[in-house]
């Protein structure tokens, strides 16, 4: 699939057939991840991969969302604060770690998409309850967990804005 068409075919999607996806084509998925822009090049993030499936439940229990559980794999995208503080002080730890972390998940996303994997960008989560799971250094902070799976339905892309709603011509 082309990026195009990868980006306006993106859907979250909750529900996975079975089937584990093969490690290279989640190596991809994380190299597609590395490839997306950073702050200074710094890369300050950090991705584990889950397979284990008492880890995978623990991360369900977490989001409070079951699906997370049902997946494949469970990549967690972390912000590296220590290498982002180390390059740009106070605003590399406070924004650009997870500007760079949101860039990372996004190309992650697109690249499943492009695969024709199934996967759910989940944001809302008990961190504290991730890193104590994950063991996570102090300095990874757990920005979203992106499930993914080969498909078992789809849900259907939302609508989206008209851009006379959301972009303005100055």
């Amino acid at each position: 699939m082309e990026l195009y068409e990868a980006i306006h075919a993106r859907q979250c999607i909750r529900s996975y057939g079975d089937g584990r996806i093969p490690d290279g084509v989640v190596e991809r998925l994380l190299e597609a991840a590395v490839a997306a822009p950073s702050a200074g090049n710094l890369q300050s993030w950090r991705f584990y991969v889950v397979a284990e499936p008492r880890l995978k439940e623990g991360l369900a229990r977490a989001a409070r969302q079951r699906f997370v559980g049902q997946a494949s794999h469970v990549i967690v995208v972390c912000a590296d604060l220590v290498t982002a503080e180390n390059g740009y002080g106070d605003r590399g730890r406070e924004l650009y770690c997870f500007q760079d972390a949101a860039a990372a998940t996004q190309n992650l996303f697109l690249a499943a998409t492009a695969e024709g994997l199934a996967a759910c960008w989940v944001g809302a989560f008990d961190e504290a309850a991730v890193s104590r799971l994950l063991d996570l250094p102090a300095r990874f902070r757990p920005v979203a967990l992106v499930p993914l799976g080969y498909p078992g339905g789809t849900t259907g892309r939302r609508p989206r804005k008209p851009l006379s709603e959301v972009a303005e011509w100055r």
